[in-house]
């Protein structure tokens, strides 16, 4: 009850204070800049002044909350990153020396490869497929529905419950109930190398493909119904319409899916920490960040890791807002 109490005078106190702000600061600046009256028989209005000045003030706050959680955390893991275990001594370019010669971060940059490529691949597909061939059934909705329900999933919930389907008791894990019936003993997956990767891949595969196809299913149902017909009586056929016309009238969705689920990938380490935590070759670059900052206490050479972590989702970014942009002037 005190927890309950307590939000909700936070969320009164937060309202408020953003209420108090807008008309303040309205006020205020219509005090600071007035019209000017009549000059020379001439009414002199400030209103152009004021409307430039506006949506700086309620642009502001949140530039100014960007800096302090954003820009400042940003600057300052650069810095640490020239400096020692401790944060105190400068160390120069010490720790991305040792990157070069530490197996672990190989490991983790060949891992996080392999997931780029097979998670955001096989979520826009599954979730395409699933778009298309759900609105063509009476239970449609009710398969997406089950579909996206991983989506209200947490990673470390999603863990848990395949690592049961992964157990090696066969009378708990489901993949071993299946292979064991065939006359076959009991593996543990998590432990084969190489391959365990594609199995905890597949986990975050089950949870975004729910997302993929809500956002794709939006975006089929978009395309022309007019267009549709068109290409079915010149002759194409189910496969040929799908390709040939609605892929590529959903293609910009098809990229900021598949952009969104590569950045979610970037950082993903709850899986690989609650399945494996890095071990038996699983290793990825934020679980490594995450054991060196909080189990080794080597703040520098997670710093590295963090900033080698932002260098690589700073592009994704990039390249998502120009096409962004460019698809915003075609219109």
């Amino acid at each position: 009850m005190e927890r309950l109490l307590n939000a909700i005078v936070a969320i009164v106190f937060g309202v408020g204070l953003m209420l108090l702000y807008f008309y303040g600061s309205n006020w205020l600046l219509d005090r600071l800049l007035p019209d000017q009256g009549l000059v020379n028989g001439v009414f002199q209005s400030r209103e152009k002044q004021r409307e430039r000045i506006r949506p700086w003030l309620f642009v502001g706050p949140a530039l100014v909350i960007l800096g302090v959680y954003l820009v400042y955390p940003a600057v300052q893991t650069l810095f640490l990153s020239f400096h020692d275990s401790d944060g105190e001594a400068f160390v120069g370019l010490a720790n991305y020396e040792r990157a070069l010669g530490d197996s672990r971060f190989v490991e983790s940059i060949g891992n996080n490869i392999l997931w780029l490529i097979f998670v955001p691949t096989f979520s826009v597909i599954f979730g395409l497929v699933i778009a298309v061939l759900a609105d063509r059934v009476s239970w449609g909705n009710i398969a997406k529905s089950l579909i996206f329900m991983p989506m209200a999933i947490s990673f470390v919930g999603a863990s848990v419950i395949w690592k049961f389907v992964y157990a090696i008791n066969p009378d708990i894990g489901l993949l071993n109930a299946i292979y064991t019936g065939g006359g076959n003993e009991s593996i543990d997956v998590l432990q084969i190398p190489f391959w365990n990767s594609f199995f905890l891949m597949l986990i975050l595969v089950w949870i975004q493909t729910g997302f993929a196809m809500v956002l794709l299913s939006a975006a089929l149902r978009g395309v022309p119904e007019e267009t549709l017909e068109a290409a079915r009586i010149d002759g194409a056929n189910e496969v040929q319409t799908f390709f040939r016309i609605m892929v590529p009238q959903i293609m910009g969705t098809i990229f900021v899916v598949w952009t969104t689920i590569v950045i979610t990938v970037l950082k993903v380490f709850d899986i690989v920490l609650a399945m494996t935590n890095g071990n038996w070759n699983t290793q990825v670059m934020a679980n490594l960040m995450f054991d060196q900052m909080f189990r080794a206490f080597d703040t520098g050479y997670a710093s590295f890791l963090a900033l080698v972590i932002m260098v690589a989702v700073v592009p994704i970014m990039v390249v998502n807002i120009r096409r962004m942009n460019r698809e915003e002037a075609m219109r």
